[in-house]
């Protein structure tokens, strides 16, 4: 099973993270992030996804000690964020 935690904020997922020394993983097609497929993810790390559309704020990319993409073809840069989660702990 997945633990799913909700913070008020990022800075309070960053010290929640910080605290249990999880490095926190960023998901979201942005210039500069990492294919996911090619991607070395740690065994315990946070996965952290944005809104569908606008995706990852600023906040939370400054957070993402690594953001990942998921390749997609096409016009359409956004994903389901439940299907992104399901692509990334795959």
């Amino acid at each position: 099973y997945q633990h799913v935690r909700h913070h008020p904020d990022v800075d309070a997922l960053a010290a929640w993270a910080a605290e249990r020394a999880l490095p926190i993983v960023g998901i979201d097609n942005t210039p500069g992030s990492v294919a996911l497929e090619k991607a070395e993810l740690p065994e315990r790390c946070v996965l952290l996804f944005g809104q569908e559309g606008p995706g990852l704020s600023s906040e939370a990319r400054a957070v993402a000690g690594t953001v990942c993409s998921i390749a997609q073809f096409g016009s359409t840069r956004s994903i389901n964020a439940g299907v992104a989660a399901g692509i990334a702990m795959h």
